[in-house]
């Protein structure tokens, strides 16, 4: 497996979710990413060249030696001089005749994996690759048996965090968007307003909500700035560099994900939090983290061990409450959400689940 060379070998990329500049793009990137310390040649399908974006979002050194290419790959034999080949799905499939083609399924919604006799032909050279456990388990039920990798944290939000001088900051990290699986900004906010209503402990605290902003959802981002009421402990941060938030993670005491609230799971698995790249990035860098009680986080964190599970907002205020008197308890989560972290989603675990597909 270590011996594995893909010297002159093409490894293509296609996502019509790369503008998003979200977790999964950050997974499906880190991939290709092994591809290319393995010495594979990188293209990516895209009609501009996303390079200075993708590198202030996600910090990857490769980026600099993608080959861009646009996107024809619908035409018959357009793929056939590549290698391995990378689609992340719309619902929509093609023929490939790249001598190795992969689905990458970050969304566990059934319309996506329409698997009909003319899908089913168009995929038989294709396999299937899922983003978590929580995925793959909702693509079994649907006929599918996909292989999971779950994604790394990389090194620079891992290392010298075991001595870090926290600041009373409450940090949320996604995306400002309301559709699919929304991030709940709304009751993030009003949940920290009646924080600071029911307790005082928690008077001088910030919230400062972190994530991606495109254009088209201004709109969404401007309501949510009216639901503050003026707080000046309440600020946005959106569209930060990776080392911007590097630096929030490190400083934030507290990290809250509430994907998932207020969601029927089991009819709609994909409006929860399908892996929770986020909470794991906090986690690594000891903030002690509240996630829903939902979708992947569930499956990693332990309650008053590694993190926090809530249903609701009532038990999240009850639950922080309860660890802000505690600084035993509070030293134990983060002591063990670092650990956690660092020993199971490092590049090593993940690289060689890549290389089993190889």
């Amino acid at each position: 497996m270590k011996n594995v060379d893909l010297k002159n070998k093409k490894i293509a990329l296609y996502t019509p979710y790369l503008d998003v500049l979200g977790g999964g793009e950050k997974h499906i990137l880190s991939i290709i990413e092994v591809f290319h310390k393995l010495g594979g040649e990188i293209y990516i399908f895209w009609n501009k060249k996303l390079t200075q974006q993708l590198k202030e979002r996600f910090n990857f050194s490769f980026l600099n030696k993608i080959n861009w290419l646009p996107t024809y790959l619908k035409k018959p034999f357009y793929l056939k001089d590549f290698n391995y080949f990378f689609y992340v799905t719309d619902g929509s499939y093609f023929f490939s005749l790249a001598k190795k083609n992969f689905v990458f399924c970050m969304v566990p919604k059934k319309s996506l994996y329409n698997l009909n006799l003319i899908n089913k032909i168009k995929l038989f050279n294709y396999w299937f690759i899922s983003n978590s456990s929580y995925t793959s388990k909702w693509l079994k039920k649907w006929g599918l048996n996909p292989i999971t990798i779950p994604p790394y944290i990389s090194e620079e939000l891992i290392l010298d965090n075991t001595y870090l001088k926290k600041e009373k900051i409450i940090l949320s990290v996604g995306r400002f968007f309301s559709h699919l699986h929304s991030k709940n900004h709304d009751l993030i906010i009003n949940t920290y307003l009646n924080l600071k209503k029911n307790s005082n402990l928690f008077r001088d605290y910030q919230l400062i909500l972190a994530g991606g902003l495109k254009k088209e959802d201004e709109n969404y981002f401007q309501k949510l700035k009216l639901l503050t009421k003026n707080d000046p402990s309440i600020i946005f941060k959106p569209n930060l560099s990776f080392f911007e938030l590097k630096k929030l993670y490190q400083l934030s005491t507290y990290f809250w994900h509430f994907t998932g609230l207020l969601v029927d799971e089991k009819n709609h698995p994909e409006k929860v939090e399908h892996f929770g790249l986020a909470p794991l990035e906090a986690m690594a860098n000891q903030c002690i983290t509240f996630c829903h009680n939902s979708g992947g986080p569930k499956l990693f964190i332990k309650n008053f061990d590694n993190g926090i599970l809530f249903n609701n907002e009532k038990e999240l205020i009850k639950k922080i409450i309860k660890v802000e008197k505690d600084n035993l308890l509070k030293s134990k989560i983060k002591i063990n959400s670092y650990q956690y972290i660092k020993n199971n989603f490092n590049f090593k675990k993940f690289q060689n689940k890549i290389l089993k597909i190889l």
